[in-house]
């Protein structure tokens, strides 16, 4: 009888479920665009995430509000200011910028969606559930 280690068959069960995933296109959701076209745009943002992941909070929307200045209607900045600030605390301040990214954001439905959701989990962070609920429901209504 062939012993094989419980810790391996695991192993194996996560690559087979992640292969069929991938090649059944369940897993393949489209990318993202880049957040801008622009490289002082992109090292800013590249900067604020390491600056936010290193606790720097501060220093992270500080640079992100330099990128704004370089491109004030680019709405994935927003949207990216509006994560910094939810992260940080400032839960009011994260929903008023989901909203302005949503503003820019024309008919991409699916970051307007991501910005429902980020105005929800600011809403919940306040108390407000029905308010999450509300928003998680109309994120859910721009993805179908």
């Amino acid at each position: 009888m062939l012993r094989v280690p419980l810790k391996r068959i695991a192993q194996f069960a996560v690559a087979g479920v992640a292969f069929t995933l991938l090649f059944t296109g369940c897993a393949s959701v489209p990318p993202s665009p880049p957040v801008s076209e622009n490289s002082a745009v992109l090292a800013l943002v590249d900067n604020a995430h390491d600056e936010s992941g290193a606790g720097r909070n501060s220093d992270a929307v500080a640079t992100l509000e330099r990128a704004l200045r370089i491109e004030p209607r680019n709405p994935r900045l927003w949207q990216e200011l509006a994560r910094v600030r939810l992260t940080g605390g400032a839960y009011a301040q994260a929903e008023t910028l989901a909203v302005r990214s949503s503003s820019w954001a024309g008919s991409d439905n699916r970051l307007r969606a991501e910005n429902w959701r980020l105005i929800a989990e600011a809403r919940r962070l306040r108390g407000d559930t029905a308010g999450a609920r509300a928003a998680t429901e109309r994120a859910e209504k721009l993805e179908r």
